[in-house]
């Protein structure tokens, strides 16, 4: 189930019952929504208690929430979240127990964009190798950057520890993600955020 914000108030709309791993790196690789998994650890909470005691926005403590509900880390009842542990256990174990031979491309995408995924990433989602052809280069960043929430702000320890899950190189992809207009930064490196 995934719960979408409509005049304030969550409705549910049926989803795949297994969320993909990209969606799962998502929701586990934004600070906020691991301090929201923290707090959900400790006692259940509506949203606005989770977004008084985090000190954010009740907007973003909401979208957090649904998202972490879509991947099933979370669960509602009476307005009230709790964390769903056996669920993050379980969804954090499925994501590599049926290791595939190849990546499997999200079926929207272009046949081309498809290949190069296939071709430049291991069967997790981790990038292989990196292209040195311009147009390769790009699916990748878009495939990267897709696991950073836009208009979000980032250090760049949490960058680094995003870029990190997919390639070691984590230099060389911040600053071609910088350099493609798909990542900016404050000029000092102080704020990342996607665009």
């Amino acid at each position: 189930m995934q719960f979408d914000v409509c005049r304030n108030r969550l409705t549910k709309v049926k989803m795949n019952d297994k969320p993909e791993i990209l969606d799962f790196v998502k929701a586990m690789s934004d600070v906020d929504r691991l301090r929201i998994i923290g707090l959900l650890a400790q006692k259940s909470a509506s949203a606005k208690q989770i977004a008084d005691e985090l000190h954010i926005p009740f907007r973003d403590a909401y979208n957090h929430i649904s998202f972490l509900a879509f991947v099933g880390a979370v669960r509602e009842a009476d307005g009230q979240y709790s964390l769903a542990p056996d669920a993050v256990e379980s969804l954090a174990k499925n994501q590599f127990a049926n290791r595939k031979e190849a990546y499997v491309p999200a079926p929207h995408l272009d046949a081309k964009s498809r290949k190069v995924l296939v071709t430049y990433l291991n069967p997790d989602g981790s990038i292989r190798q990196i292209p040195s052809q311009p147009e390769k280069l790009k699916v990748i960043l878009d495939y990267l950057a897709a696991a950073f929430t836009p208009g979000v702000d980032y250090t760049e320890k949490e960058v680094n520890t995003v870029i990190r899950r997919f390639n070691v190189d984590v230099s060389g992809l911040r600053r071609d993600l910088i350099d493609s207009g798909l990542m900016a930064r404050e000029s000092n490196g102080s704020r990342y955020w996607r665009p």
